[in-house]
């Protein structure tokens, strides 16, 4: 395939959103062989291994551990490597944004440096984090899983079961809605699950308050703009900083940078943020243009479509007076996020392949068969997706409307 079909070029934005970013069309067993080579060098050897989310929250704990272990990179090379980016003026703020930055980047043996391995792993690739652990890791090794929830403890248990015998300890740091047959067959493996309000904390929060260590003030100011963000409270403007840093730069740069600054970013790092912002909210504006507002059970549900920042669009949309707003992405996926009026998103999510908060969720619906499926998702902005996400607002809608006159039959009976 031609490089220049895929890539951003000169082509118009209003175009170049309607597609994935350049990874998706890099081969899965590529990418696969790549991942597993990458987590076997950061795993062999260490004293510990932390498995987290690749966003801010879930890296301010990655960040937190290899404090305590004493285990945090030099913050220096990494400055200087975002100091030759901006030289460069790259410009490239999209899903494959941590892959461009870890293979350009001169530290790019920095992943098996620190005795804290890191792997960075989504709700849907646990086990095989996992599965390399076992593989890899010294007997002893102390594991921690941070801000991560599965949906089934089944798809998960042999390699979590096999790790319980060979490791010194499993933590487990979150605060996602956990079923509770799956937190109790976690902790029954041997874990030590600690799983934060999701309402009041985020993981860096549990993490913080669950490690055995004396950290200095900066590490629970951390905590708090973390949460900032992650809970969506958004009074605190540092929190978009580290959200947008943590998009756009690799995991072990941005592990190493706020161990080092915690909150208060280094200039370096402010001018790298602002200069992708640019592009960031230009993105945004187009995916607000393009939604369109559906009633559902008495919600107003606005539904996009795009490559874009989907927590900001969400909350576009929600200022414009939706309930609930559905950011489908064109890789396939979408974030569905609600309000104080609408706090069912992640059973909306349940229903298509997926999970989160109840205002916070994402979801893959398994819809996609093969690459004319894709191309039908891209050149009609989703509309297959949009259809089975709405069904699954409907089908939420009647189980709350049918709950709510449960209730009041109940309560006339009562009376």
């Amino acid at each position: 395939m031609d490089d220049d079909l895929i890539e951003t070029g000169d082509a118009p934005r209003s175009r170049y959103t309607k597609l994935p970013g350049t990874g998706f069309f890099y081969p899965d067993s590529l990418d696969d062989e790549r991942a597993e080579r990458r987590a076997r060098e950061a795993i062999e050897g260490s004293e510990a291994v932390v498995i987290a989310d690749g966003d801010a929250d879930g890296l301010a704990c990655a960040a937190m551990i290899r404090e305590a272990y004493d285990a945090a990179l030099d913050v220096a090379p990494f400055e200087d490597a975002i100091a030759a980016r901006l030289a460069e003026g790259e410009d490239e703020s999209d899903e494959t944004a941590e892959a461009d930055a870890e293979d350009d980047d001169p530290l790019a043996d920095a992943h098996a440096e620190s005795p804290v391995g890191l792997l960075s792993a989504g709700p849907y690739s646990i086990d095989t984090a996992l599965e390399r652990v076992a593989e890899h890791a010294d007997d002893d090794v102390d594991l921690f899983v941070c801000d991560l929830c599965p949906d089934d403890y089944e798809w998960i248990a042999e390699p979590l079961e096999t790790l319980a015998e060979s490791t010194d300890a499993i933590r487990w740091f979150d605060h996602h809605q956990w079923d509770d047959a799956t937190a109790a067959a976690v902790r029954e493996a041997g874990v030590d699950l600690v799983v934060g309000d999701s309402d009041e904390e985020c993981t860096a929060d549990v993490t913080l308050r669950s490690l055995e260590h004396a950290f200095d003030d900066r590490w629970t100011e951390l905590a708090e703009v973390t949460r900032d963000h992650d809970l969506w409270i958004k009074e605190d403007p540092r929190s978009d900083d580290l959200a947008d840093y943590s998009y756009w730069a690799g995991t072990e740069e941005y592990a190493a940078v706020i161990g080092a600054y915690g909150v208060d970013l280094p200039e370096t790092v402010r001018s790298f943020v602002a200069e992708r912002r640019v592009e960031k909210e230009a993105r945004i504006d187009l995916a607000v243009d393009r939604a369109v507002t559906h009633e559902v059970g008495g919600w107003r549900v606005a539904v996009t479509y795009g490559r874009c920042s989907q927590n900001e669009v969400a909350e576009r949309l929600r200022e414009a007076g939706a309930d609930a707003a559905v950011v489908v992405k064109p890789a396939g996926s979408a974030s569905i996020r609600g309000s104080d009026d609408f706090r069912h998103a992640h059973e909306v999510a349940g229903r298509v392949n997926g999970g989160g908060h109840p205002q916070a969720a994402g979801c893959k619906p398994d819809i996609y068969d093969d690459m004319l499926d894709y191309a039908h998702h891209w050149s009609t902005e989703g509309q297959a997706c949009k259809r089975v996400i709405l069904a699954a607002f409907e089908a939420v809608a009647e189980e709350v409307a049918a709950e709510g006159s449960d209730g009041d039959a109940a309560g006339e009976a009562a009376e």
